[in-house]
């Protein structure tokens, strides 16, 4: 009955424990009214501003993206500063084209210093009809409030702060990082930033995760973090190194490696499936996120006004982490002797545990066996599982963030059933402490995975303290002989707090797809609490209870599998007319038609797999999976002028001009790989990453324009006088179900716009051809106007379509 006891209080313990891990995550409350402090952020009304900023889709070249942005002018102005609108091309290295409208203002300092950079996006993701409530409205609100309640409290104390504090509002951050760039490379207040601080989201709901944006060692930012003391710090270096080894996307990673700008990234990432799409909207924002980036900017913003920004590159790095209310760190000096002290304590008792013959050697080594064998069968179940649950609900695919709706049940229902498994075989029939002896398997390898981690991935060390904690549990047994169950659960929380938040994280931010991960990961944190866990005299029992939280999580995960008007299905429609083969089609990324869809592919549409020999961009690689015939409709065809077309010494040169005769928001241009293209330039401006005269491309992209005021595009470019002019472009309006040529229904409620990918779109394909032969000469040949070429050869996107 005691054991029994202490199995009961123990398990309360942890899960007491782990539910204050996540509820300290983040502020739990906030203000509910407008009427806070004036001198305070206000959660209340930050969320009014959002509330306004998204109240309507905002991309580039819609009609509510200049609206918003005469609501920051607006808003900027009201709080007694001078705002300023840059606007300009640039042309990034995704290759995507855009004219930027920045809006930045500036609040002096007292003395000629660095300056700090407040950074956010205002514009919403196109395609998706998304309203941007969290990407980015909330960042939008969150810097606005904070500075709002800054200069408050300032003007109070009748105080000045020292640096420069720049308030910039980029633009086009969702086509291509085009704002950043404009700014990076255009203005000359980029020259003299010491730090910025870049506010984002990437979900609707979920803690704020900072990361940073470092020019070299992090040394110097960390401490600098560390004295401004955020009260909800949620970060760790392992983070850090992740995505210093990932593609990074933000409007700081621009800054750095335009201008060498190092500084803080803060983003929340839950319920990532909204993310860019019509659910992105006020209703579905969590007030706890939005108050959450206040409780960084608030602090940040004090200290950052007056400290020495003009010293914080290191060539050091640090080992840091965040526990509830605590952000501590270390120098990557201590990783090894950190290591070192703790792998020879493991030793050392472990050789007295078994001169006292309290640890047994053959126990040991079932342990690993039973280790392997757990991992196996948990991380084996959950991979194969997922892939089940794929096949039996088709409908999780349409989803391209990887996550879907019940996605948080199914992490749970998984994850249990991986406890389940760890109790059954965990399980041991031995007597005198077996699990004390079977400790020592899961501790070995969690000292070689640290290993490994020292010298490969530095910034993940910090998995070091659990570990050093269960071999505290060791110790206290091999020279007392006894288990005390609360101390235990004590040196338990180290594996609690820096370990279980991880194995949420990876999925919800990566998708289920790496749910095995986790799977293996509770595996390894099992192993870790076997003192506590390992005692329990009801094993399967326990085993019995996780397998029934498992099947009930699984079947809250069925009954919410459906879509709904809260929940919709994204789909995805456009039509395609062809000016060279004179044919138009319906296309879709679906994978296979639904309710909607339906009426007008039909039940058997074709395979659009020939479609794609040239693709489009999308976030997750999508490609054309079905098409249908569709009937030809009166569409104005873009204007194709070859303004200048002359030869000179090797090469042909080319200035085209692409003017839309309808309102169109997108071009993409294309050509043969085979084509060397020189000196290129798109509306005056090149390539910001461009070094070499020949134009870097992959695949045959060779931009997409995204356009404003339906201003024409114009491209200046050489190639080998040898060679083929063999181009194509892609013209797109955002108007299928708004263009009174298809008079088209909308879509139900429970459907919408599938992300990341061209959609409701009116697109026009043709070639890039002029109508007469070129002479070789240097003379600047002023030719005729090219509309509505009839090359039916290699066509972008319908060529194979007969």
């Amino acid at each position: 009955m005691k054991k029994n006891f202490a199995s009961i209080n123990s398990v309360l313990f942890i899960v007491f424990a782990i539910v204050l891990a996540f509820i300290f995550l983040q502020p739990q409350r906030y203000d509910t009214t407008t009427e806070a402090p004036l001198s305070k952020f206000s959660t209340q009304r930050a969320l009014q501003k959002i509330k306004i900023i998204s109240e309507k889709p905002h991309y580039v070249g819609s009609q509510n993206h200049d609206q918003v942005a005469n609501y920051l002018i607006q808003e900027l102005t009201n709080l007694g500063l001078q705002p300023i609108v840059q606007e300009g091309f640039t042309l990034t290295e995704w290759g995507n084209l855009a004219k930027s409208k920045n809006i930045y203002a500036t609040i002096k300092g007292s003395r000629n210093t660095k300056s700090l950079l407040l950074l956010s996006h205002y514009d919403s993701a196109p395609h998706s009809f998304s309203k941007g409530a969290s990407d980015n409205a909330s960042g939008v609100a969150t810097v606005l409030e904070a500075v709002r309640a800054f200069l408050h409290s300032k003007i109070n104390q009748n105080k000045k702060n020292k640096n420069d504090i720049i308030i910039l509002f980029t633009d086009a951050e969702e086509l291509g990082l085009n704002g950043a760039a404009l700014f990076a490379t255009k203005n000359k207040l980029a020259e003299d930033i010491g730090l910025a601080l870049n506010f984002e989201a990437r979900g609707t709901s979920g803690p704020s995760y900072m990361l940073m944006e470092t020019t070299n060692g992090n040394s110097k930012m960390v401490e600098a973090f560390s004295k401004a003391k955020v009260k909800y710090p949620v970060s760790n270096s392992l983070m850090y190194s992740i995505y210093k080894m990932l593609p990074n996307d933000t409007d700081l990673t621009v800054l750095r490696e335009q201008k060498n700008i190092q500084g803080f990234n803060f983003a929340f990432i839950d319920n990532h499936f909204n993310y860019h799409t019509e659910q992105d909207n006020y209703q579905n924002i969590n007030p706890k996120s939005v108050a959450h980036q206040g409780s960084y900017l608030v602090p940040l913003l004090d200290y950052f006004a007056d400290a020495d920004l003009t010293s914080l590159e290191s060539g050091e790095d640090k080992v840091y982490f965040s526990l509830p209310f605590l952000y501590l760190s270390y120098s990557n000096h201590w990783i090894l002797p950190v290591l070192l002290i703790s792998l020879g304590l493991f030793l050392l008792f472990i050789f007295i545990g078994l001169g006292k013959q309290i640890i047994q050697s053959r126990t040991i080594f079932i342990g690993f066996g039973k280790l392997f064998l757990a991992i196996l069968l948990c991380g084996g179940i959950t991979f194969i599982g997922w892939k089940v649950v794929l096949a039996f609900y088709p409908q999780y695919a349409e989803i391209q963030q990887g996550f879907p709706y019940n996605g948080h049940f199914y992490m749970y229902a998984f994850l249990s059933l991986s406890v389940a498994i760890c109790f059954l075989v965990f399980g041991s029939k031995e007597k005198r402490n077996p699990e004390m002896s079977l400790f020592i398997a899961p501790i070995f390898i969690w000292f070689l995975l640290n290993a490994v981690l020292a010298f490969k991935l530095k910034g993940a060390s910090f998995l070091i303290i659990p570990v050093l904690s269960s071999v505290i549990m060791l110790a206290i047994f091999v020279l007392t002989q006894k288990r005390f169950w609360l101390l235990n659960c004590l040196l338990s929380l180290p594996s609690i707090l820096l370990i279980i938040p991880l194995i949420q994280m990876f999925p919800i931010g990566l998708g289920l797809k790496i749910l095995y991960g986790s799977s293996i990961l509770v595996v390894l944190t099992f192993g870790l609490l076997l003192p506590i866990f390992g005692s329990f005299l009801q094993k399967k029992l326990w085993s019995f209870l996780f397998i029934l939280v498992s099947i009930g999580f699984f079947v809250a995960a069925h009954l919410t599998s459906e879509y709904t008007t809260t929940q919709a299905k994204p789909n995805s429609l456009l039509y395609s007319y062809n000016t060279d083969t004179k044919k138009a089609f319906w296309l879709s990324y679906d994978k296979k038609p639904d309710a909607f869809t339906k009426t007008y592919l039909g039940e058997n549409p074709e395979d659009a797999s020939v479609l794609n020999s040239i693709s489009l961009f999308s976030k997750y690689n999508s490609k054309f999976t079905l098409m249908a015939k569709a009937p030809t409709k009166n569409l104005a065809s873009p204007t194709v002028s070859f303004t200048t077309d002359s030869i000179s010494g090797n090469q042909r040169f080319l200035k085209i001009t692409i003017t839309p005769n309808r309102n169109i928001n997108r071009y993409d241009i294309f050509a043969s790989t085979k084509l060397g293209i020189y000196n290129f330039r798109a509306n005056g401006v090149q390539n910001i990453n461009q070094k070499n005269t020949e134009l870097q491309r992959k695949g045959e992209k060779i931009l997409s324009y995204y356009v404003t005021d339906n201003e024409p595009l114009v491209l200046e470019f050489s190639i080998p006088k040898n060679q083929k002019l063999d181009m194509s472009l892609l013209e797109s309006s955002f108007d299928l179900f708004e263009n009174p040529v298809f008079n088209l229904p909308k879509r139900p409620e429970k459907f919408m716009p599938m992300p990341f990918v061209l959609n409701d779109a009116v697109c026009i394909i043709q070639k890039i051809k002029p109508t007469f032969k070129i002479t070789e000469t240097a003379k600047t040949l002023e030719m005729q106007t090219l509309r509505n070429a009839n090359n039916t050869n290699n066509n972008v996107i319908l060529d194979s379509v007969q």
